[in-house]
């Protein structure tokens, strides 16, 4: 399997290297992305023990994670199928960017790079992602990516004492690529 995939754009999608701990720590120093992992990422040490656990994943093929960079190879965000099932070819994607890249399309065309790669390369079939309702922005990516709405978990996830739906969406291997970003979400308010 390819372990770097280039975009037209520009952007880079490549596997995480103990020398992007500085960035991985900076990214996770964000209020936002408190949120995106089991455990608090708050030093070099905390970065370089995140990416060793990715790189573990990738070689037992459990899950493939991408760093997302730019042409000068700065750290942008990442991109990842996990939950590999091979049984049922299904895997479950999960994207996040840095605050410098949000709003830029960054995370839909890697989400959209990521894809092609999981059903062309990893030989998925299936591939899920799912955000709470309350993040417009995570479900526009979805979208863009030609992630359909599949439907909606009623207070799946707890954070901070307060428990939030889970809008669902999922592409398949034959579904056509997308062309255009679509704001259809269950939720009026999650695509505003």
């Amino acid at each position: 399997m390819r372990e770097r995939v280039e975009i037209a754009s520009g952007l880079v999608l490549r596997r995480w290297a103990v020398r992007d701990a500085a960035p991985v720590t900076a990214a996770f120093a964000d209020p936002l992305m408190r949120e995106q992992t089991g455990r608090p990422i708050g030093s070099p040490e905390d970065a370089r023990e995140w990416i060793a656990e990715r790189t573990a994943e990738w070689e037992a093929g459990s899950a493939f994670a991408f760093s997302v960079v730019d042409g000068a190879d700065t750290v942008l965000g990442q991109v990842s199928v996990g939950a590999v099932n091979r049984r049922h070819s299904v895997g479950w994607v999960s994207y996040w960017t840095t605050a410098a890249a949000r709003g830029r399309g960054v995370a839909s065309q890697a989400c959209r790079a990521l894809a092609r790669w999981a059903f062309h390369e990893a030989e998925l079939f299936r591939l899920e992602l799912g955000h709470r309702v309350n993040n417009p922005g995570s479900c526009r990516v979805a979208h863009a990516a030609g992630f359909a709405v599949e439907g909606r978990q009623r207070q799946k996830l707890a954070y901070d004492g307060l428990r939030y739906d889970v809008e669902l969406h999922a592409r398949l291997a034959t579904d056509p690529e997308p062309v255009a970003a679509s704001r259809e979400c269950i939720s009026t308010r999650a695509c505003t």
